[in-house]
């Protein structure tokens, strides 16, 4: 059928991954507390590019090779070697401006990495902090879509599925949703969307109670903030840049 929709998964886990189909699907990385948002503000912030590493020993390398900031967390902390870590209020205007960010964190760039090596036909990014920008290319494109979250370690965490719902609640009438994962994700931001901070908390999310352990809660209250960082962060040559409309 010609008019037939294009599908719509929810990984809920990077363990999970290996069950969809990514050749022919827009994929979308979620790692809403912090790379994803980070990223989303080191591009809005007016950065050239974000590379995505999935090592330290990487980051450090590359960073020297281009002079770029090399930037990164292990277990929520500034990862040992590297000069800055995973929160985006590291990236203002006028530190990141002009400049490459050279990243890497313990879920979201290894997710990444590892939606590449299974053959995802596009990669994006996807934060509350760019949720309009991630809905309207993904209506625009008209494509089969993979929501991969990044979770922790690979156990599932809130905050993803959570984002996951956010754009499912926004785009579903434009897709086929056969996909258990997606009704959970829906169902639950429905509940959460008045206050998804206040929901988080409550449910003593395991990502708010290791950053707010941290004093950066912050930082959890800004990445759960939607359109705040309204760029679409797209993925070629080994690189995340502004996707221009």
């Amino acid at each position: 059928m010609a008019n037939q929709k294009p599908t719509l998964h929810t990984s809920l886990s990077p363990a999970l991954l290996h069950l969809y189909d990514l050749n022919n699907a827009t994929v979308v990385i979620i790692d809403v507390l912090r790379a994803t948002s980070t990223i989303a503000t080191a591009l809005f912030n007016g950065a050239k590019c974000v590379i995505p590493v999935d090592s330290v020993a990487k980051c450090i390398e590359l960073g020297k090779q281009i002079d770029g900031i090399t930037a990164g967390e292990r277990d929520g902390k500034i990862a040992e070697g590297l000069k800055h870590g995973n929160s985006p209020f590291e990236y203002p205007k006028e530190f990141v401006g002009g400049k490459t960010l050279v990243l890497t964190t313990t879920n979201g760039t290894k997710l990444l990495h590892m939606a590449l090596e299974k053959g995802a036909g596009q990669i994006i990014t996807g934060s509350f902090p760019n949720l309009s920008a991630v809905c309207d290319y993904l209506l625009a494109q008209n494509h089969n879509i993979i929501l991969g979250c990044a979770a922790w370690k690979d156990k599932v965490n809130l905050e993803d599925l959570l984002f996951a719902g956010a754009v499912i609640n926004k785009i579903k009438d434009n897709f086929s949703i056969n996909c258990d994962s997606s009704q959970i994700a829906e169902t639950i931001y429905c509940d959460a969307k008045n206050d998804l901070f206040e929901f988080i908390k409550q449910k003593n999310a395991s990502h708010y109670h290791r950053l707010s352990g941290y004093g950066l809660e912050k930082d959890i209250r800004y990445c759960l903030t939607p359109d705040i960082a309204n760029v679409l962060p797209f993925y070629e040559d080994g690189k995340l840049v502004v996707h221009k409309r």
